[in-house]
């Protein structure tokens, strides 16, 4: 049993052994700054929820384009109507029914693409100098694997890079795979993958420094933690089975004294 319990701790120790260089963030490398990019773009995507305002000097002109949702609430036996602002679900076309202008294929655009495409729309049959504002209402990230908080997290600024994502995730744990970071995205229709090393300062140059709506990062865990998950449980199968050994081998002695 001594000789199980100690097997045991040497093993723990050899995999809890991580090296300094697999850890650390942003070795060494010197950074491009010419494929540095500070600009980000939103792209619309089927299931984005957009939340669309139009406001104009004429008001009565705008209003037509500014439908209030109402939801209902009961209390005291009374029904209470709450006025929202309307929302417009992209669907797996790409489109969304406007007010007034009907359906729209809005899919792969920019936002800054979206509203001058809608200021054309409206401009100037229905309203002189419109302002249009456009927002996803659903902007979401999902962090997975060997995080501390791993889940799903709402950017209600629809921009963030995958260090903020971490950052929400509570960094990765020490076992962590830092080195091959996985980021799945949808790119026109198709379910895309990319490979981050966050231990490069090449991050900050990478296609997915800033993440989309939608996107999941994943954290593999690293050899270490794969080993040990799989020694701990051969371990505990080990000391069952030397338990029962030896509890036969009592047994067996006391009925041959």
């Amino acid at each position: 049993m001594r000789k199980i319990l100690l097997y045991i701790l040497l093993i723990s120790i050899f995999y809890s052994c991580v090296s300094k260089k697999e850890i650390i963030y942003f070795q060494n490398d010197e950074i491009d700054q010419s494929k540095v990019s500070n600009s980000y773009k939103t792209i619309i995507k089927p299931d984005d929820v957009l939340q669309i305002t139009i406001t104009a000097l004429d008001v009565e002109a705008v209003r037509p384009f500014n439908l209030a949702a109402v939801t209902y609430s009961t209390s005291s036996n009374s029904a209470i109507g709450v006025a929202q602002q309307q929302t417009y679900l992209v669907d797996t076309n790409g489109e969304i029914d406007f007010p007034v202008l009907g359906k729209l294929k809005i899919g792969g655009l920019t936002r800054d693409e979206l509203i001058v495409f809608l200021k054309n729309k409206l401009e100037p049959d229905y309203i002189l100098n419109p302002n249009i504002n456009i927002r996803i209402a659903n902007y979401k990230i999902t962090v997975l694997g060997d995080v501390k908080q791993p889940g799903t997290y709402p950017i209600p600024s629809e921009r963030i890079t995958i260090l903020e994502a971490i950052g929400l995730a509570g960094d990765l744990n020490i076992s962590g795979h830092r080195d091959n970071v996985l980021v799945q995205r949808e790119e026109k229709g198709k379910k895309v993958q990319y490979r981050v090393d966050l231990l490069s300062k090449k991050l900050f140059t990478s296609p997915v420094y800033y993440l989309q709506q939608n996107d999941v990062v994943y954290v593999e865990p690293n050899k270490a933690k794969i080993q040990s998950a799989s020694a701990n449980s051969n371990t505990s199968l080990i000391i069952s089975i030397s338990g029962v050994i030896i509890s036969l081998l009592t047994a067996i002695s006391l009925l041959t004294r």
